[in-house]
């Protein structure tokens, strides 16, 4: 036993951090040396007048961070300096990494030394235009993504990248002024499943889905018109939609989609133009809409003469599903997909099948907005597909998003959530006491980025879910997402914590 006693440091941030700070770095100046015992963890929280939950959070971190073990019944010990830190034995899931992410990067380096200098890299909160934003660390583990994971695109990309640098130097010197009968032909590819292939003629490529669903929203909406949403989902497109004059109007769901009956409602009593609506895979819920509930959305949008967006991007990693509704309604649903999340975010490639009377209207309101397609991203995507490595790289995704759902049951298994092995995301209920936005403070002080519940909502609400979102795609290997969810399961048990500042 030593006898060491902290204190813990002024300042701001969650009290656990910086009595975590502090004991690293009396690690680092020797004022706890290799093999010194920490107090027990009740002893402590009294002398200091804190809950047991923060220290225990505190010891939690600096074990993370592989300045100390636990050993059960005796107590927490000082680990030498030259120490690199593993999971423990005990709950350490199989981290084989895919061949591509074997570089050994440095940006993951876990010993002792890169937590000591400076402790840890925290999410800083910084003045931009007169408001206050949360600039993340580069160190955080991003739980708040569902991009498509690295497992080795970048090959073939620059490959392919040469071919067309080679092939069409003039078009990538110019501006793209028409669209090429192969970027429409990969759009048809892409945007097929379950025995419905979009028609000749309704393709209208893209800059990704969101600026696609932009432009859908600009060719047959005006300033003013209402646009209706489900009250939980892509919140980004409702936000996107006020800013340029519509005013979202919320539907209510279930786990299918949107209450037919309340979206009848809304149509007779408020006069949507346009449905927003994600049916094969649900952000954030990972809702499934079926076939009769997608029959009864096509019946009221005839009734009531609405537009429908089916936006699609998930849908690309689900192998089965119903008939989309651009097979039910084709005059009059847009069906969007894009390759961000089954094959790779940075390309920006995207299509829209269009009703055949709107395509030329959607190319128009595209460029408009975004000033034009690029044409080495466009073609890059058209190749992409029509090479079929598109195709190759998404069954790569789907095994690579499974093995990482195996991590995820490990962890979390234990706990209420949606959550699929063909999934880059589940939504976790918390436990009591724990609040969406309080647990997603809490993930954050511990440098695990996630979404709250009120990222998905499209306007005020009373209903609470108690639910995060967690993306498990977007850290660069197994061992990070691990390392994450391992962060986010102890914070899960220690139900106390909730109740620490986090100011």
């Amino acid at each position: 036993m030593t006898n060491w006693h902290p204190e813990i440091p002024e300042g701001q941030g969650p009290l656990y951090i910086r009595l975590a700070d502090r004991i690293a770095e009396d690690i680092a100046t020797g004022a706890l040396g290799a093999g010194s015992k920490l107090p027990p963890q009740r002893d402590l929280a009294y002398d200091l007048g804190v809950t047991v939950g923060t220290i225990g959070r505190a010891y939690a971190l600096i074990r993370q961070r592989g300045l100390v073990s636990g050993e059960v019944g005796r107590g927490t010990f000082v680990l030498g300096s030259t120490y690199e830190p593993s999971l423990e034995e005990d709950t350490k899931p199989d981290l084989d990494r895919p061949a591509q992410q074997t570089n050994g990067s440095a940006a993951h380096d876990m010993s002792a030394s890169s937590w000591t200098q400076g402790a840890m890299h925290m999410p800083k909160d910084v003045a931009f235009g007169g408001t206050r934003v949360m600039v993340p660390s580069p160190e955080a583990i991003r739980f708040d993504s569902t991009s498509a994971p690295e497992i080795g695109q970048a090959g073939v990309i620059g490959r392919l990248t040469a071919d067309i640098t080679r092939d069409a130097p003039y078009e990538i010197a110019s501006y793209t002024r028409s669209v090429p009968e192969s970027w429409r032909q990969a759009g048809r590819i892409w945007l097929s499943r379950a025995g419905w292939q979009p028609p000749e003629g309704s393709i209208v490529p893209t800059t990704g889905a969101q600026a696609a669903i932009m432009a859908i929203i600009a060719a047959t909406t005006a300033p003013g018109d209402q646009v209706a949403f489900e009250e939980l989902t892509y919140s980004s497109i409702a936000r996107g939609a006020a800013l340029s004059g519509r005013r979202p109007v919320q539907i209510a769901r279930d786990d299918e989609g949107p209450l037919p009956e309340d979206l009848a409602r809304v149509c007779a009593q408020k006069h949507p133009k346009l449905l927003f609506v994600m049916p094969t895979m649900h952000n954030p819920t990972l809702g499934m809409m079926g076939e009769q509930r997608r029959a009864d959305i096509v019946t009221i949008a005839r009734q009531y003469n609405l537009w429908i967006i089916e936006d699609e991007v998930y849908g690309s990693l689900r192998e089965t599903s119903p008939p989309p509704l651009a097979a039910l309604a084709p005059e009059r649903t847009f069906h969007v997909g894009s390759l961000s999340k089954s094959v790779t975010a940075g390309v920006r490639g995207g299509w829209v099948s269009s009703p055949l009377s709107h395509a030329q209207r959607i190319y128009t309101a595209h460029k408009m907005l975004t000033g034009g397609i690029s044409f080495l991203l466009s073609e890059l995507s058209s190749r992409l597909v029509l090479s079929g490595a598109a195709d190759e790289f998404r069954q790569k995704i789907l095994a690579e998003v499974s093995a990482r759902f195996e991590l995820v049951q490990k962890y979390l298994g234990a706990y209420d959530m949606f959550a699929a092995a063909d999934a880059p995301f589940l939504w976790l209920k918390l436990p009591e006491p724990w609040l969406s936005g309080t647990f997603k403070a809490a993930a954050a002080a511990a440098n695990v980025l996630i979404d709250d519940e009120d990222e998905f909502k499209t306007g005020r609400s009373g209903k609470v879910y108690h639910r995060v979102r967690i993306g498990i795609t977007n850290p660069m290997t197994r061992q990070e997402t691990a390392k994450g969810l391992l962060i986010l399961q102890n914070l899960l048990e220690d139900s106390g914590a909730c109740y620490d500042s986090f100011e």
